[in-house]
Order: C-alpha cells, then sequence, then structure tokens
C-alpha cells in the first residue's frame, strides 16, 4: 500500500507547477525566498545546480516536524549562449536585445534540480543539472518587438518560452523539452529512483 506523500515545490515558476500537475504529481509551492544574486560558482552548471540547492534547502529547513514523508523539489534555470550565462532579462530594451542576438542561433538551457526527502526523522538528497539544447527561428523586428511588448520574455531564464508565447519562435531541441520549461521530468524521475521513490507512487497522492 502506497503512503501518502506531501511534495513541495520550491518554486514560484507557473510553468513548472503546470508542468508537474500535467504529469500527475500534485504539489504545492512554498517559495524559497532565496536571494539568487548572492550564490557564486565557477561555471554555469555548478550556478544553477546550488541555486536549486539552496531553494529546496531553505523551504525543507523552514517545514515543522512531521510524521508525513514530504518530498521538497527546488529549480532553477539559466541560459548559456556564446560563453555567457542569461538569466531574466528583466527590461523590455534587454530583452529585445537578446531576441536579436539569438536569432538563428543556438543555445543551451541548463536546470539546476534537487531533492529533499524527509522521512521519519532522516534527510535524503540528489542534485542533477539537465541541459537542452535550444536553437531558435531566424526572427524579424516586428515579431521581436510584438512578443517583448506581452511582456512575457522578461521574467524567464534566457528571454523566452516554449510553452507560451514564445514556442513558435523555438526552431528546434536537443534534449528534454520539459528542461526548457523549467524541470525535466525524466530527470526528476531518475532522481527520485535514487531516493526509493518511484515516479507512479506519485500519482495517489
Amino acid at each position: 500500500m502506497l503512503l501518502p506523500m506531501r511534495i513541495i515545490l520550491a518554486s514560484a515558476s507557473p510553468a513548472r507547477l503546470s508542468t508537474l500537475r500535467n504529469a500527475g504529481v500534485d504539489a504545492e509551492v512554498i517559495v524559497s525566498g532565496v536571494d539568487e544574486d548572492a550564490i557564486t560558482a565557477a561555471d554555469p552548471t555548478e550556478l544553477v545546480a546550488k541555486l536549486a540547492q539552496a531553494k529546496a534547502t531553505a523551504v525543507a529547513d523552514s517545514l515543522p516536524a512531521s510524521s508525513i514523508p514530504t518530498l521538497v523539489i527546488g529549480c532553477d534555470s539559466l541560459f548559456v549562449y556564446a560563453g555567457q550565462v542569461y538569466g531574466k532579462p528583466g527590461t523590455a530594451e534587454s530583452a529585445a536585445a537578446r531576441a536579436k542576438m539569438m536569432s538563428g542561433q543556438t543555445g543551451t538551457l541548463l536546470t539546476g534540480h534537487h531533492v529533499i526527502k524527509l522521512d521519519g526523522g532522516t534527510r535524503r538528497e540528489r542534485n542533477a543539472v539537465g541541459s537542452t539544447e535550444v536553437t531558435f527561428a531566424q526572427l524579424d523586428d516586428d515579431e521581436i518587438d510584438a512578443y517583448v511588448v506581452t511582456g512575457e520574455p522578461l521574467q524567464v531564464a534566457g528571454g523566452f518560452t516554449i510553452d507560451g508565447l514564445g514556442g513558435p519562435f523555438i526552431a528546434g531541441l536537443r534534449g528534454d523539452h520539459h528542461n526548457v520549461v523549467g524541470i525535466s521530468l525524466p530527470l526528476l524521475r531518475e532522481m527520485l529512483r535514487a531516493l526509493g521513490v518511484p515516479w507512479a507512487s506519485l500519482w495517489a497522492n
């Protein structure tokens, strides 16, 4: 008999939550409040791994003791192009400049994943990074301006989405498309298996 499990997503991203729920995982959201700018690393892969770990750890450490097994999932994404790391553009000007620079080009979307399993006083953790190559369509200035005006690219890593208005501007992927949304389901499945949690058991929650 499968025991009930509390599943917490330590992220404010609606896309990550929607991806989990569409896959049958009824997660709740607790935002970590981590200061991302205070975390540094030697390279982008290490940085997204540390950011994901920081988010999951902050939420796990804030939880009261409970007899219910709990999973805390932390994620963070960065886009790497021509050796430079790009997070959220933040402004329309920055989003437009990035879109023009990456039009017709290929970059890499990195998503760090950190999972903490709390169960009966024990705590086990796994950390991994998903990587997906993203090739952009050749965009004209009118398309870029129209996309930026929507506001969608301003608050997402790299300044684009694949599951929203930006989807038609993605010409190709190499790797898991869920990773581009911000949480790799195949990678998460493997991490949970390592913690003794079969993926199908999450459907019972």
